[in-house]
């Protein structure tokens, strides 16, 4: 497409919302000057194609950006009903409304142990020569596509984990992401920093107020894993069904150290995650697990890689999708192996359940192996509910919505196992409830 016929308004914000942006900052010249490069790029990148291998299957085009602006008033303090918040014992909490902080707490013991857990920007402009490194240069940088350039002109604050060295975080600690007001857009940023051989829990869940409020999310994730830590991070996306969610996220993973990472698919009317796990140290280790479930209308879409960059690496990514009525889910994997990276061991796959016949999943697995030495396996499975299945519990007794319940909770059981934070298990479970219209849960 050439420059001449992109419609800027449609797809991204111009020079004066930039501009009308910074004015209602308050932020260091340093900081300023950074939004500033990365919205020349953003511009750049706005006149030219989105990548097609990852966008060809993600339709955008009836996606206006110019319904929605960076929140300018102060949030309120309007209720959002979360899923997790109240389910479990936290060490820490901490909410943004419509790109601001609503809420901040955190433990005296954790604090003794010298962990950072707040706002990005505030602990970026306290703590500038231990985050600044690490942000937006390492997982996820600027020119990625206009996507990750757009977030780093405007992004609006987020939650900052610090982990120093050889420090344990006992108790998980909680985040949240919520829209309360009708056409904001959101640019929140999680940032993960764990030092050598620390070891963290993070649950993070993203909810509208409402559910007739529409809101854009660009967000980012970028997960710091040092040597010998281990990091628990769950995303838990459940934006209602009129909110855009766009989001770049990224692991990087050294020598002996592990990375367990869970993505949930609820929410949203489209959302489209760029998902990269980079194991950049010897013996490094990820396990990734996604739960999809997708109703009415909704597309969701995945574009996932697994780089492995150095010796005798570990990746196991398995994603469960689940698709009713006309919804649809894509996802689109790759296992990726650098020549350095020898006895490497990958594996990916996907399986999809179809509970209509209107629900449609594309699934594309794929390997790019430049190592020898390697043993890397991939697959992917799509099929219908068995309506022997259906018709074997309603002749005992069992109502047909429970029928279903009892298949579809069959179906994810493998993918629960993996994950070891039990109230993530259970807001689960009665989350796909929910779905199936069997009790009233907030999705």
């Amino acid at each position: 497409m050439s420059s001449a016929t992109i419609d800027v308004s449609r797809i991204g914000f111009s020079a004066e919302v930039f501009e009308q942006f910074l004015a209602t900052r308050n932020e260091p010249e340093w900081i300023t000057a950074g939004r500033r490069a990365a919205f020349e790029q953003y511009q750049s990148l706005l006149q030219s194609e989105l990548d097609p291998e990852e966008f060809k299957r993600v339709d955008l085009r009836v996606f206006n950006a110019g319904k929605f602006r960076p929140a300018s008033a102060k949030a309120d303090s309007t209720a959002i009903e979360t899923l997790l918040s109240d389910k479990t014992e936290f060490g820490g909490s901490i909410a943004h409304v419509n790109g601001q902080l609503t809420h901040h707490q955190l433990s005296d013991e954790i604090k003794a142990q010298g962990v950072l857990f707040g706002e990005l920007q505030s602990l970026l402009t306290s703590h500038r020569d231990l985050l600044e490194p690490h942000f937006m240069k390492q997982a996820v940088k600027p020119d990625a596509d206009r996507f990750a350039a757009w977030h780093a002109a405007f992004w609006t604050g987020g939650t900052v984990l610090y982990v120093p060295r050889n420090v344990e975080v006992a108790l998980p600690l909680h985040s949240l992401i919520a829209h309360s007001r009708d056409g904001v857009a959101e640019f929140s940023h999680t940032l993960i920093i764990l030092e050598d051989g620390a070891r963290a829990t993070l649950l993070e869940e993203t909810s509208s107020a409402t559910a007739d409020l529409a809101g854009l999310h660009v967000g980012c994730v970028e997960l710091i894993v040092g040597k010998d830590a281990n990091l628990r991070y769950v995303q838990l996306q459940n934006w209602n069904q009129k909110s855009w969610h766009f989001a770049h996220q990224a692991g990087c993973v050294a020598s002996n150290a592990s990375l367990q990472w869970t993505v949930v698919g609820l929410g949203s009317k489209l959302s489209h995650i760029h998902q990269d796990i980079n194991l950049n140290g010897r013996a490094a280790t990820a396990e990734v697990n996604g739960v999809t479930f997708a109703s009415d209308r909704q597309k969701i879409s995945y574009y996932t890689q697994q780089h492995h960059r150095a010796q005798g690496t570990h990746s196991d990514l398995l994603y469960k999708e689940v698709l009713r009525d006309e919804s649809r889910v894509i996802w689109r994997g790759m296992i990726k192996v650098d020549p350095a990276a020898q006895q490497t061991d990958g594996y990916q796959r996907s399986d999809a359940l179809m509970l209509s016949d209107d629900a449609r999943c594309d699934s594309i697995p794929g390997l790019e192996i430049e190592a020898d030495d390697v043993k890397c396996t991939h697959g992917a499975t799509t099929g219908r509910v068995d309506r022997e299945q259906i018709f074997y519990c309603m002749s005992r007794g069992i109502s047909r919505k429970e029928a279903m319940h009892m298949i579809v909770e069959g179906f994810f059981q493998r993918v629960y196992d993996r994950i070891p934070v039990e109230v993530v298990r259970e807001t689960l479970s009665r989350t796909v409830q929910g779905k199936l219209g069997i009790e009233t849960v907030a999705v």
